[in-house]
């Protein structure tokens, strides 16, 4: 499904003056590359065999810079693979070349063969932001607080440049080091998408559990998509599991659709006022009355340092999310197809 105006019309001229504006950020990326992309990568780079990661048309395998031994990750797309979707390769390149954020993994170089394609990028070694929380004899809303206004400020830079990311959850948020248990990265642009204001967006896409009410409607829908995505990701950071949750998809959908979720005693009882009025003001079925990110950071939460706001999170609190980070493992990255249940 393309994206259509908000008449219905498919893209026309308002949509080829956007497409130029997008050239001209594409070819000021390339510009802040460190090499061409038509270059051989193994003149500059050697590649490892040790892989960091694993994705439905890549891997990502550590490589390091043969000048000045700086270790990157390179991920790698099998060219052939996508040959069907050329617009998932043509969208993440797009979108990194436009981006430099210190919350947003930087792309350092790429290499366009014949048969693959190499993107070659900062390295942050710190794992799985969740990973750490469950690691941590400690844990705090004032920590939470801390990632929270980094995923903000990352949400509304991408979309201050017209990106929408559509699959934010925590697979997607890294953590820089060892070192520091709160910096994050955001990760993974290979669902998103370029938008214009005139344009909305149609496609279904996502992950259950984090996908916003109006991708569920199989209808238009805009930026504020992401920060449904954040609401829940707040959310989860506070109490140790999802405000949605069903092993069955079209149950889960359904009260996605109606906000159905609850701040549970005795998981909720020491958390901020102010945070739960946050994530009320994020979990709204209409994205007109959503926060923005801009808004989001202006929050009481933000400004407000509460007596137990330092205090460690319930050991329940933990147990939860070691469940609920086993089980999300378990699950692979799903379009939305599901349909809601009827009632």
């Amino acid at each position: 499904m393309g994206e259509t105006n908000s008449k219905g019309k498919k893209e026309g001229k308002k949509g080829e003056k956007h497409s130029k504006k997008v050239s001209k950020a594409h070819k000021e990326g390339k510009e802040k590359l460190r090499h061409d992309p038509n270059d051989d990568i193994a003149k500059y780079y050697e590649v490892t065999d040790k892989v960091l990661g694993l994705g439905n048309f890549s891997q990502v395998k550590m490589g390091i810079d043969k000048e000045s031994g700086e270790q990157v990750a390179i991920k790698i797309v099998d060219k052939s693979s996508v040959k069907h979707k050329p617009e998932m390769l043509t969208n993440e390149v797009d979108i990194l070349l436009q981006v430099d954020h210190p919350n947003i993994i930087k792309l350092l170089d790429l290499f366009n063969c014949d048969k693959y394609l190499y993107l070659v990028m900062e390295l942050v070694t710190g794992g799985e932001l969740f990973d750490r929380i469950v690691e941590r004899e400690q844990y705090s809303e004032r920590d939470a607080k801390e990632v929270m206004k980094q995923l903000f400020s990352s949400i509304d830079y991408i979309h201050s440049k017209g990106i929408v990311h559509r699959d934010l959850k925590p697979e997607n948020l890294l953590l820089e080091d060892d070192d520091n248990d709160t910096k994050i990265k955001m990760t993974d642009f290979g669902l998103s998408k370029i938008y214009s204001q005139e344009f909305m967006m149609s496609t279904a896409c996502g992950t259950p559990g984090y996908v916003a009410p109006e991708i569920l409607n199989c209808g238009g829908y805009d930026p504020a998509v992401d920060m449904w995505s954040a609401g829940v990701i707040m959310y989860i950071l506070l109490c140790g599991y999802p405000p949605f949750y069903s092993e069955n998809d079209a149950q889960l959908f359904e009260s996605i659709l109606e906000a159905n979720y609850h701040f549970h005693s005795p998981y909720w009882d020491d958390v901020s006022t102010e945070a739960k009025d946050l994530i009320k003001k994020l979990l709204v079925v209409d994205p007109k009355d959503r926060l923005t990110a801009k808004q989001a950071l202006e929050a009481a939460w933000f400004k407000t340092n509460t007596e137990n706001s330092s205090n460690p999170l319930p050991k329940d609190m933990k147990d939860k999310l070691v469940r609920h980070n086993t089980e999300r493992k378990d699950k692979s990255r799903t379009n939305i197809t599901a349909k809601p249940a009827k009632k």
